[in-house]
This record gives structure tokens, C-alpha cells and sequence, in this order.
């Protein structure tokens, strides 16, 4: 469970994320979160935020976005907002550190998600492209964030079929946390 002031490491981009409000700070209003993005960062699968809306402020550098088949740079100085249930993805193409500001609305479980997910990087967990090389994990970590975010490939109906595992994969011990 991520607290506020406490910092991630992704291993595998580079990318390093301080939880500065959770949900538990703000009554699930809203997880608030800085983060730094290396020069050269790989773009992050194409997903959405099914009920929530995210905010980005971009401090320093500058971030590529992919909104629905639009591609935006932000700025340091800029703000952008990607409603709920849009496609994106975003990336550190620049020779220089991104740094920005990042807002989920509600927060939901999205802190878990990040904090999961960063920790498995480091554990060596996922594969080249950033999948839980495991798929009764992979079931597992879809069914349990399945509200907070969903990648747009494989179709959903693939993605619910997956999920359909994650019963056996709790049995086999996989958790939708990890430490």
C-alpha cells in the first residue's frame, strides 16, 4: 500500500514515481503523484482510465502523448486531461528528464496498481514489453485492476477471458498485490 511521500522505481523504464497525496489522504478523491521520466523512456502500452479521469503537469522536459489517434507534446508549464475511457499512452522521446505532476480522479485502487507493478519490474516479473511473463498472474493483475486500467490490445473480449483464469491463479498463490 503506497503512502504518501513514498517513492517507486521502475527498473525496467527508468521511470521513478513519489506518491505525494493517496487515497487514503484524500478520501479517495484523488491520487496525486510526481514523477520523472529518463530521457529515451519506452512508450507504455495503449490503455484507459475506464472510470476515472487523469491530469498531467508537465514541470520540466516534455512528454509525447497519443490521445485517441492524436499525438500532443506537453510542455513544461503545460497542462493536459485525459477524460475517462479515452486511449493514450505517453513517452520521454527527448534527451533530457521529464518531470511532472500526475492526477487519477477518484483514485481508486490506481496507487496499488502502480505500486504492483513497479515492484515486479524490479523483481524481473515482466517480460521485454512490460507483461507479467506468468499468464495465471497476468489473470490475476487484470481481474484485480480491471475498474483503474485496461490496455486496448489484446480486444477486451481476449482481456476477459484472461481474467477468467484469475481464479486458478489465486489458487496457484499469484496476488494481485506484490510486495
Amino acid at each position: 500500500m503506497a503512502t504518501s511521500g513514498s517513492e517507486i522505481v521502475n527498473s525496467r523504464t527508468g521511470q521513478r514515481t513519489i506518491f505525494l497525496q493517496t487515497a487514503a489522504d484524500t478520501g479517495g478523491t484523488y491520487l496525486r503523484m510526481e514523477s520523472f521520466h529518463p530521457p529515451g523512456q519506452p512508450a507504455e502500452p495503449e490503455h484507459v482510465h475506464p472510470f476515472q479521469t487523469s491530469h498531467c503537469a508537465v514541470l520540466s522536459g516534455r512528454l509525447h502523448f497519443r490521445i485517441a489517434d492524436t499525438e500532443r507534446i506537453v510542455s513544461a508549464g503545460e497542462i493536459l486531461e485525459i477524460p475517462r475511457n479515452v486511449p493514450h499512452y505517453f513517452w520521454n522521446e527527448s534527451d533530457e528528464e521529464a518531470h511532472a505532476i500526475q492526477e487519477f480522479r477518484p483514485a481508486l485502487n490506481i496507487e496499488d496498481f502502480f505500486a504492483t507493478y513497479f515492484a515486479l519490474a524490479r523483481a524481473g516479473k515482466l517480460t521485454e514489453q512490460g507483461i507479467p511473463a506468468n499468464v495465471f498472474h497476468l489473470a490475476v493483475l487484470l481481474h484485480e485492476y480491471d475498474q483503474v486500467i485496461r490496455v486496448t490490445k489484446p480486444p477486451r473480449l481476449v482481456q476477459r477471458l484472461l481474467m477468467s483464469l484469475a481464479p486458478f491463479g489465486r489458487f496457484l498463490g499469484y496476488s494481485g498485490t506484490y510486495p
